[in-house]
């Protein structure tokens, strides 16, 4: 009777990496579906928090838009109000016009292939390579 286990729990090296692949092919769906629900949870409170941040942005503007005539105002009291207006606005202008040719600057020197991730996956490949040789 052991003898007869023994015959049945022996298995052929091709009937083993049927078997491998088998279990390689079903783990990785199963971690590709664990990605993209994981992307998924991400993208939806990375999206409700764009949301906040575009709403904050917007109250922020409004603050900034109060505080730039208080100053207007207040430099009114010294020199004429259309001066005073000019000033400030140039003032904001020069400083919008630096962020946003610095922003441009990074952006241009910016590399936007996944180089890490490319690497890891022909590392994996590799692995996987010599492991099935």
């Amino acid at each position: 009777m052991a003898q007869q286990q023994m015959i049945k729990d022996e298995r052929s090296i091709g009937d083993l990496f049927t078997e491998l692949a088998t279990e390689t092919g079903t783990l990785v769906r199963q971690e590709i579906a664990l990605a993209q629900t994981e992307l998924t949870q991400k993208a939806v409170t990375a999206g409700k928090n764009v949301g906040y941040l575009a709403v904050g942005g917007a109250v922020a503007f409004t603050a900034a838009l109060s505080l730039t005539a208080a100053v207007i105002l207040l430099l009114s009291l010294w020199i004429p109000a259309w001066l005073s207006a000019l000033l400030v606005g140039l003032a904001i202008g020069g400083a919008a016009y630096f962020i946003v040719t610095s922003a441009l600057a990074e952006l241009r020197e910016t590399d936007p292939v996944p180089r890490e991730t490319i690497e890891n996956i022909k590392e994996d490949a590799k692995w996987l390579k010599n492991e099935v040789t």
